[in-house]
Parts: C-alpha cells; structure tokens; sequence
C-alpha cells in the first residue's frame, strides 16, 4: 500500500513501555507494504503544531508488544520510515546495567555496539541479487548523539545521562545467565539490550542517522546484591523512565523540527552508501532493483 506521505524527515522508534508519545498532534497513521512487508504497527504521522515539520512515531514491538526481539520485521520499519522521507532515528530501547554507575533511572548514548544475535534476524537490505558493504565502524551517528546530550538538564528524578559506552545486543528474548552477564562486563559492555541489531546496521544502509537512546532498567543479573532482571521489574523501571523519556523527546523534537538546524545536523549522512554498493547496475537482479530504489532510488539510474 502506498503512502501520500513522503515529506517526514524526523522518526521517534518506542522501546519496552514507550508506546505512543505525548503533546503532539496525530494527523494521519499509515501502514506501507515495503518489499520486505509490514511494519511493526502503524506509524503514526503527528506534528507539534499545525505548521510544524511532521515527524514519525512507530513501537519497535507493536503497541500490543507483540514482536518479540527476534522476529520484529526491522527490514520493513526501516524501509517504510525512509520511503515516507526519514533521514533521521531517535531509537529508545530499554536496557540492563552492566556497571555500577549506570543505575537503574539512568539514560545512555552507546557508541559502540557488541553482536551477540545468532545471525537469524534478516539484517541487510543487500542479500538478494546486490551487494554492499557499508562503514560499520561507527554504528551511531556522533552528531545527532551531540544533539541528544545537548539536552541532558531536561531530565528529572536525579537521572543521569551516559556517554561513549558500548551496547550489546543478545537474541533473547530470555535474559542473560550469570555466567554471560559477566563475560559481556569482561569484554567492557556498558549495558545489554535486544534490538541494536539489526536496526543500527539497517539505517545505515539506509543513509539514515540514528542515534539509540538507552534507558537503563536494571542490573541485569551480574549484581548478586539485587534480585536477576523481571519482566516486572523492567516494566516498572520502565513506568518512570518513560516521563524523562518524553521529555527528552520534546526537547529534540524542539530543536530537530526546525528545518536549518535539521540539515546541518545530519550534512555528514548524505551520500554515504554511494561507494559501498558493489554489484553494477548491469548485473543486478529486477527484484534487487526495484527493493534498492524504494529506499535509495538516487542509485538506481
């Protein structure tokens, strides 16, 4: 199904607990088939005033929760945001601390991320008559991270924002043992999630920016002083986490909706898959093509 929309340059993708957001004004809600099918849920189109900028929201796991980590359609979430015209992520995710100082309440900007899935979640646009390699190096975009951090004193309730710290992404969806949860401390992890990958690799393929703001919930289970990581308990952490969550989305939304300030933020992303496509455009599939121009048609022709 196609979409009228193609002029939302901003997405906000909710974690565990962040369902929908606040203070802005829905104006549509779509639901495109991409070549890789559906997304998560409906994206819903909202803007903070009538003549504001667009912007995206989309639940990583549904609003019923109904993804697990390992079967959410990241192809598809991807690909619709950036055929309705998305250049930029901010990506929430609820996280277990793997270090004393990042407590519970906590917020962090991972840098750096650790693959721990088992290679079974469909992770690249280029599988399927065309190749790519894309720059991994730095799986989240430095600049739009700054943003983010720019914004530390909107966030209340003693929470402290973290800097330059390395994710790892396991497939769940049970959590770590003991044993793991260590291994990860030992590696210098900073904190564990689900979904980093393979949505960090996709967005890059896709020239999108995307920053993945990490809500810490718990200490995971390497603390033998605390209770191992519930469901209950994320989702309680979760409940109070959400409000500066919120408000730290209003802040970036504040800033990133205006138009000037939006292009020279993200100058450095434009252009970055131009070189990393190997196959010639004489040898690629119809298939691959007609996938490759849904989200980066500038190299198609």
């Amino acid at each position: 199904m196609a979409t009228s929309h193609t002029d939302v340059h901003l997405a906000i993708i909710g974690g565990s607990g962040l369902y929908k957001l606040d203070g802005l004004t829905v104006v549509d809600e779509v639901y495109p088939e991409t070549p890789w099918g559906y997304p998560s849920d409906k994206i819903l189109i909202a803007q903070t005033a009538p003549s504001a900028p667009k912007i995206a929201f989309l639940a990583r796991h549904g609003h019923q929760h109904q993804h697990s980590p390992t079967k959410v359609p990241s192809r598809a979430n991807m690909a619709a945001l950036k055929h309705l015209g998305v250049n930029a992520i901010i990506a929430f995710s609820a996280v277990g601390s793997l270090r004393e100082e990042i407590r519970p309440g906590d917020f962090v900007l991972p840098t750096q991320i650790i693959d721990r899935t088992k290679g079974v979640r469909p992770d690249t646009f280029f599988d399927n008559g065309i190749l790519a390699h894309a720059s991994f190096a730095n799986p989240f975009y430095a600049p739009l991270g700054d943003l983010v951090a720019s914004h530390v004193h909107v966030l209340e309730n003693d929470c402290r924002l973290h800097r330059d710290k390395t994710v790892v992404t396991i497939e769940g969806p049970a959590f770590s043992t003991r044993a793991e949860s260590n291994l990860y401390r030992s590696w210098g992890c900073d904190v564990v999630n689900m979904t980093a990958i393979p949505e960090a690799k996709l967005a890059c393929e896709a020239e999108i920016a995307y920053q993945m703001v990490c809500m810490s919930t718990d200490y995971d289970c390497w603390r033998e002083s605390e209770e191992p990581v519930t469901v209950q308990a994320v989702m309680s952490a979760m409940g109070r986490n959400a409000v500066n969550a919120k408000r730290l989305i209003q802040a970036v939304l504040d800033t990133l909706i205006d138009v000037e300030k939006h292009q020279e933020v993200l100058q450095g992303i434009k252009g970055t898959m131009q070189y990393a496509i190997m196959t010639p455009k004489h040898a690629r599939s119809a298939e691959a093509n007609s996938q490759l121009r849904y989200i980066l048609p500038q190299y198609c022709d």
